[in-house]
């Protein structure tokens, strides 16, 4: 299935030199990607308009185009009010301005497919911007981003999530088979914010499928899961070598963390990644002073 904006099945990825590498000294990182989450087109006014997001993510893109990521992926919640035609045009339009030598993938939110996806939600989401789960590889790397919509709310779309189940469990199989470099998620929900044993809550995915699904990507040596949702940057939390890393949104913040961006660097070895306001990308990216993460 091809996404709207760019398709998931593998492009031809240019190769690009990455900013100003995060480390001090060492060998430079591989690539560099970009994680936005939460654009949520109609949130600041409460869908009477969308003025404000609309100049948000038209900073991003102009900071996207000056970095060139190897691509950037948007963990969900594109548009505030679910299956919103003008919303969801609008974050089209600006996002169509990234250059295209530079693949991006748009990942559901529980605000682009409902807090509970229906089979016809899901519909939408994937006529309007794609594919709502997939995997892409970049030099060695593997990457997978999920619907985790259906992995909190399943009820109404067993097909679905049964399918996206089987799915995820034979991409773990072919992770552990082909032992990529690193092996990496995308995905709205976290998996928890604070815990892994965390108990239930609007912000996490439910403890009868987040254990099961933690202990196979331990299994399958998975790197990190980027996700958003939360409105706020919450990282530095560990299962094992996973990192569980939530950025702040593009939109409206729900925090201390300004509207903003992340970058991540790629390492053979690591990852290290940053969080940006809008206001403060500088015009070489390095990561310096206490909030870097290295993992």
């Amino acid at each position: 299935m091809k996404s709207a904006i760019a398709g998931v099945t593998i492009l031809l990825w240019f190769v690009r030199s990455p900013p100003a590498s995060p480390a001090e000294g060492g060998a430079p990182a591989r690539f560099f990607f970009i994680q936005l989450s939460d654009p949520q087109f109609g949130f600041f006014e409460d869908n009477k308009g969308f003025s404000r997001e609309s100049a948000n993510l038209e900073k991003v893109v102009e900071q996207v185009n000056r970095l060139k990521p190897a691509f950037v992926v948007v963990t969900g919640d594109l548009v505030n009010l679910p299956g919103d035609a003008a919303q969801a045009a609008e974050y089209l339009r600006i996002m169509k301005r990234v250059d295209p030598k530079i693949p991006i993938h748009s990942v559901p939110g529980n605000h682009d497919v409902d807090n509970v996806p229906t089979p016809g939600s899901i519909d939408w989401f994937r006529r309007t911007f794609g594919p709502d789960h997939g995997s892409f590889s970049v030099q060695g790397c593997s990457f997978l981003y999920l619907n985790s919509g259906l992995l909190v709310h399943p009820e109404k779309c067993p097909k679905e999530a049964e399918e996206q189940l089987r799915w995820f469990q034979a991409e773990i199989k072919r992770a552990r088979s082909e032992k990529p470099l690193h092996f990496i998620l995308f995905q709205h929900h976290p998996w928890y914010v604070g815990s892994p044993v965390e108990p239930d809550d609007y912000h996490n995915i439910p403890a009868a499928r987040r254990k099961g699904c933690l202990d196979l990507l331990a299994k399958a040596g998975a790197r990190a899961t980027f996700a958003g949702h939360l409105h706020r940057s919450a990282e530095g939390r560990r299962t094992g070598a996973m990192e569980m890393v939530a950025s702040g949104p593009v939109g409206k913040p729900l925090g201390a963390d300004p509207s903003g961006l992340r970058v991540v660097w790629v390492f053979d070895d690591h990852l290290e990644h940053r969080y940006y306001g809008l206001e403060a990308v500088p015009a070489e990216v390095r990561t310096s002073g206490p909030h870097d993460r290295k993992f």
